[in-house]
This record gives C-alpha cells, sequence and structure tokens, in this order.
C-alpha cells in the first residue's frame, strides 16, 4: 500500500516506521512523526468524546425514545435530534421540522437565487448527514421501511429513496418528541450492568 493512502496510518504502525525510516530524510521524519502524534492524541480524545455522547444518549429519554420507536436511529443521531428537535412548543407541525433541518423541496424564488426542486440544505448539516445515514438502513430487507424505499427508488433513485425516509425520520421524531415535550430532556436511570450487580 502506498504510504499516501489512509490505511497505513489507521493500520500497522511498524510498517510505517519502516516506510518513514527508509523514504524519508532527517528533516522529513521528525516532521511526520509529530503528524502522528498529533493524530494519536486526537484519537484518543475523540474516542473519549464518542463514549460520553453514547452514553449520554442511553440516558436521555427523548434519545432513548427515539432509538427505540425508530428503525435505524442510534444513540449519536437520537441524541442529535433531540437536542435540535426536543422540547416543548419546538415546532408546530413536523413539516416546519422538516425544514428546519433543511430537508425539505424548495419552490421558485422570485429573486432567481434558488432553483425549485433542490433541498434547501438550510440547518444543522450535522444533522442532515447523520439522518441520511439512518435512512440508508432502510435499503435492509428486514427494514420497516423497505416496502416505501423501494417504490421511491424504483420511481427515482437511491439517493432520493434515502432523503425521502429521512424526511420521515424527522417528522416521526418531531412526533414523538412533542408529546414528550420538556421531558424528552430527562435523565433516567440506566440498568446496572452484570458486573456491577455482582461486586
Amino acid at each position: 500500500m502506498p504510504p499516501g493512502q489512509a490505511g497505513v496510518v489507521r493500520g500497522d504502525r511498524a510498517r510505517l516506521k519502516a516506510i518513514v525510516d527508509e523514504q524519508l530524510s532527517i528533516v522529513g521524519r521528525p516532521q511526520v512523526n509529530t503528524a502522528l502524534a498529533v493524530m494519536d492524541v486526537l484519537a484518543e480524545h475523540l474516542d473519549r468524546l464518542r463514549r460520553r455522547l453514547l452514553s449520554t444518549a442511553r440516558g436521555v429519554k427523548g434519545a432513548r425514545a427515539l432509538m427505540h420507536d425508530i428503525y435505524g436511529v442510534g444513540p449519536l443521531s437520537s441524541l442529535a435530534l433531540c437536542a435540535w428537535l426536543g422540547g416543548a412548543d419546538r415546532f408546530s407541525s413536523s413539516r416546519k421540522a422538516v425544514r428546519f433541518v433543511g430537508l425539505d423541496i424548495t419552490v421558485h424564488s422570485c429573486d432567481g437565487k434558488r432553483s425549485p426542486g433542490r433541498l434547501s440544505r438550510q440547518g444543522p448539516e450535522v444533522l442532515r448527514w447523520l439522518l441520511f445515514e439512518a435512512a440508508k438502513t432502510s435499503a435492509r430487507a428486514c427494514a420497516p421501511g423497505y416496502g416505501y424505499y423501494t417504490q421511491v427508488k424504483e420511481r427515482y433513485d437511491a439517493n432520493r429513496a434515502c432523503l425521502s425516509q429521512a424526511r420521515r425520520i424527522v417528522r416521526q421524531s418531531a412526533h414523538i418528541l412533542t408529546g414528550l415535550g420538556d421531558d424528552a430532556f430527562t435523565i433516567v436511570a440506566q440498568p446496572a450492568s452484570p458486573t456491577t450487580i455482582a461486586r
């Protein structure tokens, strides 16, 4: 594998060290080693942050409800949905939630800046990405929304089918979180792990 590919950095460090020692100059080696050390620190920090987010999602009532009720919505996407869409009277309709996320289809604008039939792409980009990833699970034959997904895919394409499913997830999430109101942010006690009980 050429040294420029990311797989070397994420893979065998002994092999990467050999490449650095054999192919780089004395000046280049410390630069690469410093960059790798910084990447290691960042990776460790991001791993801690990810574990904390996952733990938080399992303890927030709204996030747990979304994970339980909506196929494909995992801890990170449920926590993001809860943070951006949750709360009493946040949205008066699920259509407004879809518009907030930026998954609504634009119509003709008189100023000529937006062409019709495109996503508005307003709102949080990270949430749109998480929703699209969650919607991809609809492509699985075991998914509850597989029938709808395949209909849209056959009529248009797989990308449009995922976007349609992402809008459905937003609408369903908005209804669930509206029902919970501010209680969506309640922290619920998590069951103790078997190792904790044994102690």
